[in-house]
Protein backbone atom coordinates (compact mmCIF):
# COMPACT_ATOMS: atom_id res chain seq x y z
CA UNK A 1 0.00 0.00 0.00
CA UNK A 2 1.26 3.73 -1.48
CA UNK A 3 1.12 5.92 1.69
CA UNK A 4 1.03 8.90 -0.75
CA UNK A 5 -2.34 7.99 -1.93
CA UNK A 6 -3.86 7.96 1.55
CA UNK A 7 -7.07 10.45 1.56
CA UNK A 8 -6.05 13.43 3.04
CA UNK A 9 -8.05 13.53 7.13
CA UNK A 10 -6.93 17.02 7.86
CA UNK A 11 -9.45 19.04 10.03
CA UNK A 12 -8.96 23.01 10.62
CA UNK A 13 -8.48 23.69 14.46
CA UNK A 14 -10.78 25.95 16.38
CA UNK A 15 -9.45 29.25 17.33
CA UNK A 16 -8.16 29.14 20.99
CA UNK A 17 -9.34 32.22 22.38
CA UNK A 18 -8.54 33.94 25.64
CA UNK A 19 -4.74 32.68 25.72
CA UNK A 20 -3.04 35.81 26.25
CA UNK A 21 -2.25 39.08 24.93
CA UNK A 22 0.83 37.27 23.00
CA UNK A 23 -1.02 34.94 21.20
CA UNK A 24 -3.04 37.75 19.50
CA UNK A 25 -6.82 36.68 20.62
CA UNK A 26 -6.46 37.69 23.92
CA UNK A 27 -7.97 40.15 26.35
CA UNK A 28 -11.36 40.72 24.89
CA UNK A 29 -11.65 37.31 22.56
CA UNK A 30 -13.24 38.60 20.03
CA UNK A 31 -16.79 40.11 21.91
CA UNK A 32 -15.66 43.59 20.49
CA UNK A 33 -14.31 46.41 22.75
CA UNK A 34 -17.20 45.93 25.88
CA UNK A 35 -15.50 44.00 28.70
CA UNK A 36 -18.68 44.08 31.18
CA UNK A 37 -22.01 41.87 31.43
CA UNK A 38 -22.71 41.64 27.90
CA UNK A 39 -19.24 40.12 27.20
CA UNK A 40 -19.99 37.37 29.54
CA UNK A 41 -21.60 33.61 28.50
CA UNK A 42 -25.08 33.65 29.99
CA UNK A 43 -27.15 36.44 29.92
CA UNK A 44 -30.78 36.77 28.91
CA UNK A 45 -31.49 37.89 25.44
CA UNK A 46 -34.12 40.77 27.11
CA UNK A 47 -31.90 41.49 29.71
CA UNK A 48 -31.15 45.37 29.97
CA UNK A 49 -28.89 45.94 32.93
CA UNK A 50 -31.38 45.58 35.57
CA UNK A 51 -33.94 48.09 33.70
CA UNK A 52 -37.25 46.91 33.39
CA UNK A 53 -37.81 44.91 30.33
CA UNK A 54 -39.60 45.99 27.35
CA UNK A 55 -42.22 42.72 27.93
CA UNK A 56 -42.90 44.48 31.34
CA UNK A 57 -43.50 47.79 30.35
CA UNK A 58 -46.45 47.31 27.73
CA UNK A 59 -48.26 45.17 30.05
CA UNK A 60 -51.57 45.33 28.04
CA UNK A 61 -49.95 43.94 24.64
CA UNK A 62 -49.15 41.17 26.50
CA UNK A 63 -52.44 39.50 27.38
CA UNK A 64 -54.04 40.70 23.63
CA UNK A 65 -55.29 38.29 21.74
CA UNK A 66 -56.22 35.70 24.80
CA UNK A 67 -59.50 36.63 25.17
CA UNK A 68 -60.43 36.25 21.82
CA UNK A 69 -63.83 33.98 20.95
CA UNK A 70 -62.92 30.69 19.40
CA UNK A 71 -65.32 30.87 16.69
CA UNK A 72 -63.83 29.65 13.37
CA UNK A 73 -64.87 31.60 10.42
CA UNK A 74 -66.23 29.32 7.96
CA UNK A 75 -64.40 28.49 4.61
CA UNK A 76 -66.68 30.44 1.31
CA UNK A 77 -66.67 28.65 -1.80
CA UNK A 78 -68.80 30.33 -4.62
CA UNK A 79 -71.34 28.06 -6.35
CA UNK A 80 -69.83 28.56 -9.83
CA UNK A 81 -67.14 26.60 -8.47
CA UNK A 82 -69.18 23.86 -7.63
CA UNK A 83 -69.17 23.42 -11.13
CA UNK A 84 -66.06 21.10 -11.63
CA UNK A 85 -68.11 18.19 -10.51
CA UNK A 86 -70.36 16.40 -12.88
CA UNK A 87 -74.25 15.70 -13.05
CA UNK A 88 -75.63 13.74 -9.96
CA UNK A 89 -73.19 14.03 -7.86
CA UNK A 90 -73.27 14.97 -3.93
CA UNK A 91 -71.38 17.82 -2.37
CA UNK A 92 -70.01 17.16 0.64
CA UNK A 93 -66.62 18.14 3.04
CA UNK A 94 -64.91 15.32 1.67
CA UNK A 95 -65.40 16.02 -2.04
CA UNK A 96 -64.29 19.35 -1.36
CA UNK A 97 -60.91 17.97 -0.42
CA UNK A 98 -60.92 15.81 -2.78
CA UNK A 99 -61.48 18.12 -5.95
CA UNK A 100 -59.34 20.80 -3.89
CA UNK A 101 -62.07 23.64 -3.89
CA UNK A 102 -60.56 23.76 0.22
CA UNK A 103 -57.38 22.85 1.90
CA UNK A 104 -58.67 19.78 4.98
CA UNK A 105 -58.19 22.60 7.31
CA UNK A 106 -61.28 23.65 8.13
CA UNK A 107 -64.10 21.61 8.50
CA UNK A 108 -66.51 24.68 8.27
CA UNK A 109 -67.95 25.52 5.32
CA UNK A 110 -70.44 27.47 3.68
CA UNK A 111 -71.71 28.01 0.06
CA UNK A 112 -72.60 31.51 -0.86
CA UNK A 113 -74.24 32.51 -4.52
CA UNK A 114 -73.28 33.97 -7.43
CA UNK A 115 -73.80 33.54 -11.18
CA UNK A 116 -73.69 30.25 -13.16
CA UNK A 117 -74.36 26.84 -11.15
CA UNK A 118 -75.16 24.83 -14.47
CA UNK A 119 -75.06 21.34 -12.44
CA UNK A 120 -77.57 19.19 -10.14
CA UNK A 121 -76.06 18.75 -7.56
CA UNK A 122 -76.84 17.21 -4.10
CA UNK A 123 -75.47 19.47 -1.70
CA UNK A 124 -74.66 18.32 2.12
CA UNK A 125 -73.28 21.71 3.06
CA UNK A 126 -74.68 24.83 4.66
CA UNK A 127 -75.25 26.94 2.46
CA UNK A 128 -76.70 30.92 2.14
CA UNK A 129 -80.73 31.75 1.06
CA UNK A 130 -79.87 32.75 -2.27
CA UNK A 131 -77.12 30.08 -3.11
CA UNK A 132 -79.63 27.75 -2.19
CA UNK A 133 -82.39 28.68 -4.48
CA UNK A 134 -80.62 29.08 -7.02
CA UNK A 135 -79.01 25.20 -6.67
CA UNK A 136 -82.76 24.20 -6.84
CA UNK A 137 -83.51 26.84 -9.54
CA UNK A 138 -80.47 24.49 -11.46
CA UNK A 139 -82.20 21.50 -10.66
CA UNK A 140 -80.48 20.11 -7.63
CA UNK A 141 -81.26 19.85 -3.91
CA UNK A 142 -79.97 20.76 -0.56
CA UNK A 143 -79.93 18.55 2.63
CA UNK A 144 -78.25 20.81 5.19
CA UNK A 145 -79.37 24.13 6.03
Amino acid sequence: MDLSKLPKTTQKKSKRRGRGLGSGRGSKSGRGTTRHQKAREKIPLHFEGGQGRLVKRYPLLRGKGKNKSRNIKPAIIKLSSLNVFSDGDTVNYEELVKKGLIDGKNRNVKILADSGLSKKLTVNLTTSKAAKAAIEKAGGKTEVQ
